[in-house]
């Protein structure tokens, strides 16, 4: 299993190449890439040519951290037909950029539009159509997030929409602070995607459902707005050790190729203080997890 750092609050700081030697200094050893202007920015075509995707690999290498993940973010499930061929075009380059730096994982999110869910669901399986061949010929681990105000926003329904597409190589992503977004509860998700689920996000968030769902108001009432955050562990509502028990009955934990990344986006001004704080927690929780589950299994086999 792979602890990475998403160095999104690291952007506005530091250049592209720069952030391998920061993810390393934090105490990280693997990266996760996120949409960054100079590279694959959101809903774009991705920036980066040939010469500047050396030049990050060898960043990476000097640093002594590999990329786990790339994760662009396309509107390839968009009900505008236009914006879906342009999206799938990106989505190409993207995977060539992938493979070009020695990564096999990208992880993205669904995109479509939730008042058009008919119509985005159309828009999703005719864009895998294309882009299913490419990405299984490549090798590629595609691993998909149900975020909030997307066509796909619970856990459940995200595993039916990736099983409908009949791929080993495509699965699920977890992101903890969109777990009250996702309807089902976490352990019921991770049961049910087991070896589907191949990237957790690791941020905290507020329960928007609690206080008879008036911890967040919004004005004029009925607004179709998702509110969470991505808060430092501790400082929301998920349960961390159900949330890590369950990683470790479904035997995430302990597979190779699973990755978790800190996620946390709130804190710029200390990001350096919360990215070492992060990877201490989730390193701590993972061995009280294991412990846990060791203990387990071994009292159930009496």
């Amino acid at each position: 299993m792979k602890i990475a750092l998403d160095p999104t609050p690291f952007h506005h700081s530091h250049t592209l190449l720069e952030l391998p030697q920061v993810v390393a200094d934090l105490g990280y050893t693997y990266m996760q890439m996120t949409p960054h202007p100079d590279f694959i920015p959101f809903y774009n075509h991705p920036k980066a040519d040939d010469e500047l995707v050396g030049q990050l690999r060898k960043a990476c290498a000097s640093a002594g951290i590999e990329i786990a993940s790339v994760l662009p973010v396309f509107r390839w499930s968009g009900p505008d037909e236009d914006a879906r061929e342009a999206a799938v075009r990106y989505w190409k380059r993207a995977i060539q950029i992938t493979v070009d730096l020695g990564v096999q994982t990208m992880n993205t999110e669904f995109s479509g539009r939730p008042e058009q869910a008919e119509e985005s669901e159309r828009a999703f399986y005719r864009s895998m159509e294309e882009l299913l061949p490419i990405i299984e010929r490549e090798g590629i681990e595609l691993l998909i997030d149900p975020h909030p105000d997307d066509f796909v926003e619970e856990g459940l329904a995200a595993i039916r929409a990736i099983r409908g597409l009949n791929s080993p190589n495509v699965g699920l992503v977890y992101v903890a602070s969109h777990s009250f977004h996702m309807r089902n509860a976490p352990l019921e998700i991770m049961r049910a995607a087991g070896d589907k689920l191949r990237i957790v996000h690791v941020a905290d968030t507020m329960n928007h459902l609690a206080s008879n769902e008036l911890r967040y108001i919004t004005n004029p009432p009925g607004n179709a707005v998702r509110v969470h955050q991505h808060l430092k562990i501790g400082d929301g509502d998920v349960n961390w050790d159900e949330f890590f028990g369950g990683l470790a009955e479904i035997g995430f934990l302990d597979r190779a190729g699973s990755v978790l990344v800190s996620s946390v986006f709130a804190e710029n001004e200390r990001a350096d203080e919360v990215s070492r704080y992060q990877l201490n927690t989730i390193s701590a929780y993972v061995d009280h997890a294991r412990q846990a589950h060791t203990v387990v299994t071994a009292a159930g086999v009496r």
